[in-house]
């Protein structure tokens, strides 16, 4: 890969060149940093899903703004689908079998949240969290059509020396415990902590089908409130985004890597038990 007189392949070390990727999620906020990353990094075609087509959050108006990208020799197109939903997953799936036999990188973007006090949660909205944040990926990386096992496009792709790759965006709430109190989010850490530990297990299951699987972790940034700091973050997840699935991640497996600068470190050192 890498010599030590730094003459050889230093310039592709964390290239995406002739890669494929999924990025589910992918219309908009860090996912679409991610395809837009990706798309930068040189790969072939980047695939973006999300429930929505149309509108202002919708996956028309990123595949319109990706493809404008400045230099960029891929492509990206966008397929319309809910991964929560087991048969939506193969439709997803079903259609990108019909371009492409082989996917180097899974990431795993789409998430839901649901806040409030303890006692009157709702039962959909943990249905709902759980679903999408856990179950929805464990299906994608199954994945699954008309029962015939797809995750065979990513070992088709993946070599030990080049694996394909999972990623699972989740987040730092996995490793913390916040926001207990009126506005708590306690089934949302919880799906993130357990999405965390999906990614392990999947590093373990996939590792020896050269399919690696790693966990990115950002920060909590409502996008709503902090378009400013999402635009920082973007940046910050678009490079670990690169690094996982370019060669100089080739060795990494079953990692979380949190992107939050250090804050959860902090966080809870106050709370009275």
């Amino acid at each position: 890969m890498y010599e030590a007189n730094g003459s050889a392949n230093f310039n592709s070390i964390f290239r995406l060149d002739g890669k494929v990727a999924l990025v589910t999620g992918g219309s908009r906020g860090l996912r679409l940093h991610t395809a837009t990353a990706f798309l930068l990094a040189g790969a072939k075609k980047v695939i973006i899903s999300a429930r929505k087509a149309e509108g202002p959050q919708g996956i028309n108006q990123a595949v319109k703004k990706l493809n404008r990208l400045p230099g960029i020799t891929g492509k990206a197109i966008g397929i319309a689908a809910n991964v929560a939903n087991t048969e939506d997953i193969e439709r997803l799936v079903g259609e990108i079998k019909k371009t492409d036999d082989k996917l180097d990188i899974l990431v795993a973007n789409a998430g839901a949240t649901w806040g409030g006090p303890f006692e009157p949660t709702p039962d959909w909205s943990s249905k709902k969290v759980l679903d999408l944040n856990v179950r929805g990926v464990f299906n994608l990386a199954r994945l699954y059509v008309k029962n015939r096992p797809c995750t065979p496009m990513l070992e088709a792709a993946g070599t030990k020396e080049n694996p394909s790759r999972i990623i699972i965006t989740s987040s730092t709430a996995g490793v913390t415990v916040p926001h207990v109190e009126e506005h708590g989010t306690i089934m949302y850490a919880v799906s993130k902590a357990a999405a965390h530990h999906l990614s392990r297990q999947l590093a373990v299951k996939l590792g020896p089908r050269n399919i690696t699987t790693n966990t990115v972790a950002p920060g909590f940034f409502p996008s709503k409130l902090a378009n400013g700091l999402i635009e920082i973050l973007g940046e910050d997840i678009a490079g670990v985004m690169v690094f996982l699935c370019s060669p100089a991640g080739n060795y990494i497996n079953g990692v979380d890597i949190c992107v939050d600068g250090g804050v959860r470190l902090a966080q809870g050192r106050q709370i009275k038990l």
